[in-house]
């Protein structure tokens, strides 16, 4: 009989965490997702036959008080914005550092097979870029972090897939890349505009069964 696991997902509203709870349900190998939300999740967008999703809003600016969730075989980190989006450098870093930060060691203290989560391509720690430099400096945090071996990030570059929000300068950039996307090959090849179903597909793989 196949070992059946159990995953949490942070992020599942998302355009990635949205195609990973997706894939997550139609992968035999799990029993449950447990979605950690904001607000209550679209039935409609999920594909949920055996009724694994197990959806629950919190207050993320609580996130440690949920450390019980994170009991669980692998963890999936989706969370993350955009400097726009949250407003300024100071939420997008409590965003896509701290939350993200807090949600490893959770999953270390609950001692968790492995945790993934979305990185960047081009992620820096000494990036001029501010967004490449927080998400640098998370990958530096995570990884040096004792006692939690499997950690692994994936680096994509700029995602395709349909948003609930529309975001122009993201759009525009996306058109552009995929303009040029034949002519990035070799070192180049990893700047690709990439679909959101293959993160999160990548991100099933990382992880340690």
């Amino acid at each position: 009989m196949t070992e059946k696991y159990k995953a949490l997902v942070l992020g599942a509203s998302g355009l990635v965490g949205k195609a990973l709870v997706n894939q997550l349900c139609q992968d035999e190998r799990y029993s449950q997702i447990t979605c950690l939300v904001r607000s209550p999740l679209s039935q409609s967008q999920y594909l949920d036959p055996l009724n694994k999703i197990q959806a629950i809003v919190i207050d993320f600016d609580e996130l440690q008080d949920y450390q019980g969730y994170f009991s669980v075989e692998h963890v999936y980190c989706c969370l993350g914005s955009t400097i726009k989006q949250a407003g300024s450098q100071s939420k997008f870093r409590k965003v896509d550092f701290q939350l993200v930060h807090v949600a490893a060691q959770l999953t270390r203290a609950q001692r968790a097979k492995s945790f993934v989560w979305i990185s960047s391509v081009g992620a820096n720690a000494k990036s001029k870029s501010f967004y490449l430099k927080v998400k640098g400096e998370l990958e530096n945090a995570i990884l040096s972090m004792p006692q939690l071996a499997n950690a692994a990030a994936v680096r994509p570059s700029l995602l395709l897939g349909e948003r609930a929000d529309k975001r122009t300068g993201e759009s525009m950039g996306i058109a552009f890349a995929k303009a040029l996307s034949p002519i990035m090959v070799g070192p180049l090849a990893k700047y690709r505009p990439v679909n959101a179903n293959q993160v999160a597909y990548q991100m099933t793989k990382l992880q340690v069964f």
